[in-house]
């Protein structure tokens, strides 16, 4: 199976958990995180070099600070993967 679980947020509540995982075959990361408020969503739409507002295809998702570990080590799988 190509998608490898990474990591969850340690101060999960089990309900709400922002989680990391690395797809060494499609050569991506994938991520479930909290959304973020209509303000937020709004600045990032305002500040993005895309046209146009954010698909329904794709997501702005928020993931903690504590969570980049995670992220590094997700990124250093896939790329592991590209050198095989």
């Amino acid at each position: 199976m190509p998608v490898e679980f990474v990591g969850i947020d340690p101060d999960t509540d089990r309900d709400h958990c922002p989680t990391v995982w690395a797809d060494t075959e499609a050569q991506e990361v994938l991520f479930q995180g909290w959304k973020p408020d209509t303000e937020t969503h709004a600045q990032c739409e305002a500040t993005s070099p895309a046209s146009g507002s954010v698909p329904d295809t794709e997501a702005i998702i928020r993931i903690p600070a504590r969570m980049i570990p995670m992220i590094r080590e997700a990124c250093d799988a896939v790329e592991r993967a590209q050198l095989r």
